[in-house]
Order: C-alpha cells, then structure tokens, then sequence
C-alpha cells in the first residue's frame, strides 16, 4: 500500500522543524509510518464495525 510518500515526508519535516537540524530522511521513516497509519485504520474500522456503521469516520479515529 502506498499511502505515505516520501517527498510529502521531507515536506512535513521542512515544515516542522523551524531550525532546519534534519538534513535528511532516511526510508525507514517512510516504512514506519505506514505501518502506524495502517495500525490507526485497523482501530477505526473496528470501532465503526462495533458502532454498526459502514462508514468510517473521523470520531472512530
């Protein structure tokens, strides 16, 4: 699955590092979040599920 790309990785990092210490990003990040991703929808489809939903929402987050 590719939800994670990482020229939108070094973007963020840009973005929230305002002094400019990380130079670089290594692709184990990448990897990482994907899984964390992955882990945070699991959680949600599971809690919509036991909601009786077939949507998933925000909240189920």
């Amino acid at each position: 699955m590719a939800l994670i790309i990482k020229s939108n990785i070094r973007k963020v990092i840009r973005e929230l590092d305002k002094a400019g210490e990380i130079s670089s990003v290594s692709d184990e990040v990448g990897v990482e979040l994907e899984k964390k991703v992955e882990d945070i929808l699991r959680e949600g489809i599971r809690r919509a599920k036991l909601n009786g939903r077939r949507t998933l929402q925000g909240r189920d987050i």
